[in-house]
């Protein structure tokens, strides 16, 4: 089952708040899942990190180079 991602603010340390479409919500850090390296090499950049949205076309988080993340995963990390 997919649940859209509808909210994020982008946190200390790498670290975001998400919330998601049925109400979980919940933080993740970031450094536990990205490698700063290929597309989420930008990430490594705090100012651009915080640059994060949610893209609602296809419900999950986003970066304008492209680099986004599973909301199946975060989702997971956020409920358990």
């Amino acid at each position: 089952m997919l649940i859209d991602i509808v909210e994020v603010k982008p946190l200390s340390s790498y670290r975001l708040f998400i919330k998601f479409e049925d109400g979980a919500s919940g933080e993740i850090d970031v450094t536990q899942i990205v490698p700063f390296k290929g597309i989420f090499a930008k990430l490594a950049d705090k100012k651009y990190f915080n640059t994060v949205h949610v893209n609602k076309d296809i419900g999950t988080i986003c970066w304008d180079n492209g680099a986004d993340l599973s909301p199946c995963v975060l989702y997971e990390m956020i409920k358990h």
